[in-house]
């Protein structure tokens, strides 16, 4: 208790099955330590997105938010549904692993790594921004009450830091009801967003590889093309320069499966293959994106046009999707 703190032993408990032996032992909680660090380090990345956010001024109409945005509040509503279902069957080893699952694959992997480049590049108070801050404020005033049962000390350390008035306590809330759920008619609903999670996972095994191999050094290096079959392709096709956002690359080109070439790497996802190689094009200092457009302004000789148009006085950059 004196090493590790509370919640630590709380979420041991919690991630046992009760129904059959319990064991415990230094490397037991040395891996719920690490799976509580996931936990909270997603939060904090959460947290620190909203600074600056007042949601009775920033906040975005459902209506008004980018695709993917609607899409992780979608997801966390569903979420929730299992949460409950499981805290009430008092399975609470089902809600440690559908939090873990939902902090690692939905957030960390997909979601929180796409909107960096929003959060970081686009203007403050721009609807690409306070979207995605609209989002994370949702999803986090759910994700606090799911873990209060179990780590109370830092759901109520959250709930404290929580931008926007609120009651004394999450201990004296019910679940979150502003959750919005997509209602199946959206172009871009959950069949189309699994889809590109699913090419976005495959892709970056091959970047990892090429990482590794030492042909890139970081994704953002990275020129990818995908070829793709015709349902993939017309999927792709729908975020059009977006799709680098999503990928975490420089360059993005979606090609006909038929038209792979030797280099192309085969994929875990049926009816992918990814190539990649190192662009040559300038390295934008501020959003890191290789691109030609770099050097061209005499005012800001260092910036990609994208980055110009997101400076103060600038038009700013319009994003629909990601």
């Amino acid at each position: 208790m004196n090493n590790l703190g509370a919640d630590i032993i709380r979420l041991w408990v919690a991630a046992t099955d009760y129904t059959t032996e319990m064991t415990v032992s230094d490397e037991i909680l040395k891996r719920v330590a690490d799976s509580y660090r996931r936990i909270r380090n997603t939060a904090r990345f959460m947290m620190a997105n909203l600074h600056g956010f007042d949601p009775v001024v920033d906040m975005v109409a459902p209506a008004d938010m980018l695709s993917l945005d609607c899409w992780v509040v979608d997801r966390a509503a569903q979420l929730q549904k299992e949460i409950d279902q499981a805290y009430s069957e008092y399975q609470f080893h089902t809600v440690n692993q559908k939090i873990q699952s939902f902090c690692s694959e939905d957030l960390g992997s997909f979601y929180l790594d796409i909107i960096k480049d929003r959060q970081y590049t686009t203007q403050a108070d721009s609807l690409a921004r306070r979207s995605a801050q609209t989002a994370l404020f949702h999803v986090m005033e759910a994700f606090t009450r799911w873990i209060s049962p179990i780590l109370s000390f830092t759901a109520d350390e959250i709930w404290q830091s929580m931008p926007g008035e609120r009651a004394e306590s999450v201990f004296l809330e019910t679940w979150y009801e502003g959750l919005v759920e997509l209602d199946g008619s959206e172009e871009q609903g959950r069949d189309f967003w699994k889809q590109i999670l699913d090419a976005k996972t495959a892709t970056n095994k091959v970047l990892e590889a090429a990482r590794s191999d030492g042909k890139i050094k970081a994704s953002m290096s990275a020129e990818i093309t995908l070829y793709c079959d015709d349902a993939l392709t017309a999927n792709l096709n729908v975020l059009g320069g977006e799709l680098k956002f999503v990928l975490i690359a420089s360059n993005v080109t979606v090609k006909s499966l038929a038209d792979a070439d030797a280099d192309a790497v085969a994929t875990e996802m049926e009816g992918l293959k990814v190539s990649v190689s190192l662009s040559e094009k300038s390295k934008c200092v501020r959003c890191w994106h290789h691109t030609d457009e770099v050097g061209t302004s005499e005012l800001h000789p260092e910036l990609c046009g994208r980055c110009i148009s997101n400076l103060p006085d600038g038009e700013g950059e319009k994003r629909l999707y990601a």
